[in-house]
Order: structure tokens, then C-alpha cells, then sequence
């Protein structure tokens, strides 16, 4: 059940302990203080960027036109220029969450920035990418984005040993949640081992929502049945509730213990894809139902709009019975004909081939673009 927030619902959120991050991030909004106002009005205290965000930034206006026509004059090549611009960008995010990250301890006023995810399936090439981002953008409240793929987990694991913070990206299944939370902790155990301060180091694993009812529900479509249909629109929140009793499982362990101890930071839930894709679904329920306290909610402009608008909160935080109710409800799914675990494994391929064709478009874009500001160049 949810009750109504307040006459400013994201005040509500924010009060409840949940960090509100936006899902966005373009010169656009850096420079004309759009995202300043968020942080000040809105209650934003983070950011996160993939390569479908960057390519959809560069559409808009004409502000990285000089950086392009500067980069086609030097002759970068096209992955050089996609690096230079979107570390110049996450940078700039930085600087602006500044004050934020200064506040919270460093617990917020984060911005990240993903590693090329061509290299998902390489842990070698992506903790090298992951340090050349990590010293290129040079700001304390960076995360370096990680894909949760097998390779991608022991990238994690030697990225937290040196000290990089992580957000840990792309996480469909309770198993995969499980393997990024021994990850994180075996690289702390490093860490700590080579002497490093563990207060400096943070992490967010997130664990992907909307997607998750979307491949359901079209497999319920699928099936066809009145038990089927009956399904539809709960399994997204019955994943993410049983991931975050999963966290409160792990936390709880004397090997969390020992390393909180020592001064490490909890590697809080992040509820990301938390856009509603499904237009007959409340449009704010990804972030209503998923309001617990020590987690991070990322929102595309739309649904933080939505949720400014008339959010609401939940009555309580979840208990025994909320987490009941959820393996109920994925076990019902089992014998209604969803093999979940394949409903996983999906979503992380596809996650997976979405984000390698907005890189490819990304550096087709930017590829164009800097031939366009050369030829412009010419005819002046």
C-alpha cells in the first residue's frame, strides 16, 4: 500500500531516505544551470550517463561543435573523441554535484560514467578502461560504470582493490546480485590487505527494473491464459524487493561486519530502468513501491517529473510477509509457464546489445559530426 506524499513528494523521497539521482546528462544541462536547479529544487543529488544518454545529449544543440571541430583539426579518432567528450561532460557533472558530495560524506553528489561495453565480455580491457577513466576525469565523486557479465565481476573486484569507486551496472537476477555483492567485498578485502582506507572507496550495484515486467509481461501475453494475464505488472517489484532482502542478508554477515569495522561503506541498491514502459502502469510505481530507505532511485526527466507531480509513499518499509509474497509471486510465474532465470539472462544480453549499438551510434554521430564542423570549416 502507498500513502500520499506531501505537497512536494520528492522532499517525501528524499526525507525517507531514498537518493534521488537523474538518469541524464548533456551540455545542455550543465550549461544553462538546468541541472544546478534539480540539485537545488528537486532534490537531486546524482547522476548517471550510458552510451544511449550520451548519443541522445549530442542531438541536442550545438555545444559540443568548437570540442568537435577541435578534435577532426588534431585528427583523434573517433573512440578519442567519444572519450574526450563524454569524460569533459561527466567532469563538469562532477564539479557541479561538488557541494552535494561534500555534504554527504561522499555519500552522494556521484556521477558516472560506463566503460565501453564492447569490452563487457574482457575484464582485462575493461579494468583498464576503468582506470584511464578513473584519472582522465580526476574527481573524487566519480563512479566508473561496470556490467555485472561473469567477466565483468572480477573487473569489479580489482577496480574496488585500487581504490576506483564502482557503480556495478546491468543486474537482472537475484544470483548475479549475490556474485556483484561477493565481488565488491573480496575487493575490499584487498584493499584493506594492501593497506588502502576503505572510507574512500563506495559502490552502488544496479539492479534493473522496468525491463524485467516488460520481458514478463510479453511472455504472459505469450501463454495466452486468464492465470497468466493475472501476473502481469509484479515482477519487476517482486525481483528488486527480494534483491534488496538479499542486501539485508549480506550486511548482516560477520564478513560485512568485519569489513564495516575497518571503515568500508555499504555498497547500497541502486533501482535503476525505473521509467514505466507499460502506459496502463502508475507511472511512478518503480520509484512508490521501491521507497526504502539506504537506496539510490535513478529516473529518467520523465518520471522524476511525474513523481514531483504525484508521487506517493509507501506505508512501511518491507517485511517477512512483502518478501513472502514476492518469491510467491516469481514462483507463480514458474508455474504458469515464465522460466525467470531465462527471463535474466535475456534482459542482460539484450542490455548488453543495446548499449554496443548506441557506442557504434555514438561514434557514428560523433564520426559525422566532426566532418561536418570540418567541411564547415572549409567553406568559411
Amino acid at each position: 500500500m502507498s500513502v500520499p506524499a506531501s505537497s512536494n513528494p520528492l522532499a517525501e523521497l528524499s526525507a525517507a531516505g531514498v537518493s534521488v539521482w537523474l538518469d541524464d546528462l548533456s551540455r545542455e544541462l550543465l550549461a544553462d544551470g538546468e541541472l544546478k536547479e534539480l540539485i537545488t529544487d528537486k532534490h537531486v543529488v546524482g547522476v548517471t550517463t550510458n552510451p544511449t544518454i550520451f548519443a541522445s545529449a549530442l542531438s541536442r544543440g550545438d555545444r559540443y561543435s568548437n570540442q568537435l571541430r577541435r578534435l577532426r583539426s588534431e585528427g583523434a579518432a573517433v573512440d578519442d573523441a567519444v572519450f574526450a567528450l563524454t569524460t569533459d561532460d561527466v567532469r563538469e557533472g562532477c564539479r557541479t554535484f561538488r557541494d552535494v558530495y561534500r555534504r554527504t560524506g561522499g555519500r552522494d553528489g556521484r556521477v558516472s560514467i560506463e566503460v565501453d561495453p564492447r569490452l563487457a565480455r574482457d575484464a582485462e580491457a575493461t579494468i583498464a578502461q576503468a582506470v584511464k577513466l578513473w584519472e582522465t576525469v580526476a574527481e573524487p565523486n566519480l563512479f566508473v560504470k561496470i556490467p555485472a557479465t561473469r567477466e565483468g565481476l572480477s573487473a569489479v573486484t580489482t577496480a574496488i582493490a585500487r581504490g576506483i569507486s564502482v557503480n556495478v551496472t546491468l543486474i537482472f537476477s537475484l544470483a548475479r546480485y549475490r556474485d556483484v555483492m561477493d565481488a565488491y567485498q573480496t575487493g575490499l578485502e584487498q584493499a584493506l590487505a594492501a593497506g588502502r582506507d576503505l572510507s574512500d572507496i563506495h559502490s552502488v550495484a544496479s539492479f534493473f527494473v522496468s525491463r524485467v515486467d516488460s520481458e514478463v509481461d510479453r511472455r504472459l501475453d505469450a501463454l495466452g491464459t486468464s492465470q497468466a494475464r493475472a501476473l502481469k505488472g509484479r515482477a519487476a517489484i517482486a525481483n528488486a524487493r527480494l534483491a534488496y532482502q538479499a542486501y539485508e542478508q549480506v550486511v548482516a554477515e560477520p564478513r560485512w561486519q568485519i569489513l564495516a569495522a575497518a571503515g568500508a561503506r555499504p555498497q547500497r541498491p541502486l533501482w535503476a530502468s525505473t521509467g514505466v514502459k507499460n502506459p496502463a502502469y502508475q507511472d511512478t510505481m518503480y520509484v512508490s513501491e521501491l521507497a526504502i530507505a539506504g537506496t539510490v532511485n535513478t529516473m529518467p526527466g520523465t518520471t522524476l517529473a511525474a513523481f514531483a507531480d504525484h508521487g506517493t509513499l509507501p506505508d512501511h518499509a518491507p517485511t517477512a510477509q512483502d518478501y513472502a509474497a514476492a518469491a510467491a509471486h516469481l514462483e507463480a510465474l514458474e508455474h504458469a509457464g515464465v522460466d525467470f532465470a531465462d527471463v535474466t539472462d535475456t534482459l542482460e544480453r539484450e542490455g548488453l546489445d543495446k548499449f554496443r549499438s548506441s557506442w557504434s551510434e555514438l561514434g557514428v554521430s560523433i564520426d559525422q559530426e566532426m566532418r561536418s564542423e570540418a567541411s564547415k570549416s572549409v567553406r568559411q
